[in-house]
């Protein structure tokens, strides 16, 4: 059965999580307030970072850059910035 919340990333009613992908407090606050279609775009964009920056997932500081990206692309609107990867800019969009 699938859950509704309020997703803070898309501002919008959408579907959560079918359960807690990651650990501990952060977890707990994704599962709570992240939708499916949100994280799956976050997956999209850690896979980027780890390639472009080389990132090594036993490496716990590399492992922290990674929480801090992640937290701030879910929770504070922020964009992941990837070098030498421009986002299609949307139609519309005064930039």
């Amino acid at each position: 059965m699938s859950r509704t919340i309020f997703c803070q990333r898309l501002k919008k009613e959408a579907e959560g999580l079918d359960f807690q992908l990651y650990p501990g407090e952060v977890g707990k606050r994704i599962y709570d307030n992240i939708s499916k279609e949100a994280w799956g775009e976050w997956q999209k964009k850690q896979t980027m970072l780890i390639n472009e920056k080389k990132l090594n997932m036993m490496n716990p500081e590399h492992r922290q850059l990674l929480e801090q990206e992640m937290v701030a692309y879910l929770f504070e609107d922020a964009e992941v910035k990837i070098e030498g990867y421009t986002p299609p800019s949307h139609p519309g969009s005064a930039e």
